[in-house]
């Protein structure tokens, strides 16, 4: 059964543009190689955090939203954990509101650049 979930990371601010990107790329390629359907995909660009983090106060924002199995979960979270670049990241599985909150809000992000 497939789930709809959505997932933020925090990367380090040291990074570089190349490897940021590639960074995102691995992740992305964890979700496909295990089946899921990446739906939405936002770089959010590098933001002040609420508080430090690893003495750091800024961070690369981003943002998959995706539908999987269950068991895709644990093996994206033990790559995040593995990963010495991510410093913070939060899933969440998305119920059917959350599901239609997050597609109107893509539908008028999608407007907005029209």
């Amino acid at each position: 059964m497939m789930n709809q979930y959505e997932t933020v990371f925090i990367l380090t601010p040291v990074l570089s543009d190349p490897q940021m990107k590639e960074t995102v790329e691995k992740f992305k390629g964890i979700l496909t190689a295990e089946g899921a359907e990446i739906i939405n995909e936002e770089s959010w660009g590098l933001k002040k955090l609420a508080y430090p983090i690893e003495k750091k106060s800024t961070g690369f924002y981003q943002l998959f939203e995706f539908k999987a199995e269950p068991a895709v979960m644990r093996k994206l979270e033990v790559a995040y954990r593995r990963d010495e670049r991510v410093i913070r990241f939060l899933t969440v599985k998305l119920d059917k509101y959350a599901a239609q909150y997050a597609e109107k809000r893509r539908n008028k992000k999608a407007n907005k650049e029209d």
